[in-house]
């Protein structure tokens, strides 16, 4: 096998929970805590129903079960709909460097194998920090949005490290999982550019899924391709360019997950620090005395949220939530950005365009040299009658440097989780949930998210 496979699967199947950080245990709770609470918030969404819908009932197989309904399923279809709904709101965590993505978007497929083999709540927070690990070890090697790629392409070795993990794989089966996991799963980028459709969520749901299900069957025997990474058309020669490994978590290192980002509003990761800069500056001005609003940003942001036409007129849920220009509007207008804020009667209000319209973006290149380091953002305001204000941000709340508080992280959840679980259910599932490590069984856990009938 190739040097980074091998480096992978070494490590993935050295790792134990004794050599986990209380830090990283932490953030692992945290984590799982945000991320389940984003599932249940996006439970109800178009995109989920139609993932459950598919979904085939357990025959009496191998099975875990659908958030929300706790119907078993298939793991691999388990996988697919919690991962998509998790994902919907795009109110869950970032991670960002050379690369960035939606680590928790794999937590879908590691969920499943964990209820598949009857994992404990322990098991769960190593495969977590695992998965984590192998795609922040990528991301800080790799800018896939460069070259048009989708963070698929971490999110399926990472999947496949930590259902693996679970799943009890050899160094040599957890080597063939990875390499099937990448060498299957290169996605483009079209997923994220122009005016974005549901699939904006879903994709990397696919990856999940498709990680889990390498593992299964490097379990049953199946061989990967040797060379995945460094090979004749493997993934550096014809996706990433050539690329090595940094340090891995452990051994007193940090772990990628305790620098993982986590978003305070429910809104793309590189709008957090201008709609904070927006609800700053709306105790000085009012929406309608504007007369324009400049935004300086890093060149990420402005390429992702603030540069293409249809981010000015969205009329899907999915480009309003990587628009920036509405974003601040309604923001300015409301005075919070919620999950309310991405329905169809608020992004398509006719009244929010001619605000939007007086909203310009441009790329600071000063930013740009210091991102990722920091995720800085300004903005000025001038008012009809000539005033002006000024407001800059470099870490918006939630960032590993400005981190959102265990308060906070409950606040969301039960802000996400209660009009679909009832407060005394929410409560029990956050509680059980910081009492992660002490759960014998995961199956435990997913009771709790399963409405009541």
């Amino acid at each position: 096998m190739d040097r980074t496979t091998d480096t992978l699967a070494r490590y993935a199947t050295s790792l134990g929970y004794g050599d986990l950080s209380p830090s990283a245990v932490k953030e692992a709770k945290r984590h799982l805590i945000d991320s389940l609470g984003c599932a249940m918030g996006g439970a109800p969404s178009e995109p989920a129903v139609i993932a459950r819908r598919l979904a085939p009932v357990s025959g009496g197989g191998p099975s875990a079960r659908l958030l929300g309904e706790g119907r078993a399923t298939t793991p691999e279809a388990a996988a697919f709909a919690n991962s998509a709904m998790i994902r919907f709101l795009d109110a869950n965590d970032t991670y960002i460097a050379r690369g960035s993505g939606h680590p928790s978007d794999m937590l879908g497929a590691i969920l499943a194998a964990a209820e598949l083999v009857g994992a404990s709540g322990r098991d769960l927070v190593l495969a977590t920090v695992l998965g984590y690990e192998v795609f922040g070890a990528l991301a800080d090697q790799v800018s896939l949005r460069d070259r048009g790629w989708d963070q698929g392409v971490f999110v399926a070795p990472a999947s496949a490290a930590g259902a693996g993990l679970l799943l009890g794989l050899s160094a040599q089966e957890m080597a063939d999982a990875i390499a099937i996991g990448v060498t299957a799963n290169v996605a483009t980028r079209q997923t994220r550019a122009g005016e974005l459709a549901m699939w904006k969520g879903c994709a990397t749901a696919v990856a999940a899924k498709a990680g889990l299900f390498a593992a299964q069957l490097a379990k049953a025997g199946m061989t990967g391709p040797t060379a995945a990474f460094e090979g004749r058309h493997g993934l550096c020669e014809q996706v990433t360019g050539p690329f090595e490994l940094g340090a891995l978590g452990g051994a007193g290192r940090p772990f990628a997950i305790e620098r993982t980002n986590f978003k305070f509003f429910a809104a793309e990761y590189h709008a957090q620090a201008p709609l904070a800069v927006a609800l700053a500056l709306r105790s000085k001005v009012r929406a309608d005395e504007i007369e324009t609003l400049d935004v300086q940003i890093y060149a990420m942001a402005h390429s992702e949220i603030g540069s293409e036409p249809a981010k000015w007129d969205p009329r899907t849920r999915e480009t309003a939530d990587h628009s920036l220009p509405y974003m601040l509007a309604v923001a300015l207008v409301d005075g919070r950005i919620t999950p309310a804020s991405f329905e169809p009667k608020r992004y398509l209000d006719p009244s929010l365009r001619p605000l939007m319209n007086r909203i310009r973006v441009a790329e600071n290149p000063d930013l740009t040299r210091r991102f990722p380091g920091e995720l800085a953002s300004q903005i000025d305001v001038t008012t009809r009658s000539g005033q002006r204000y000024t407001e800059r941000a470099e870490y918006p709340k939630g960032h590993a440097r400005n981190p959102m508080t265990d308060a906070d992280v409950e606040t969301k959840f039960r802000d996400l989780a209660e009009d679909v679980l009832g407060q005394a259910q929410a409560a029990g599932a956050l509680e059980a949930l910081w009492r992660l490590d002490e759960v014998v069984r995961i199956d435990a856990i997913v009771d709790l998210f399963t409405f009541k009938r």
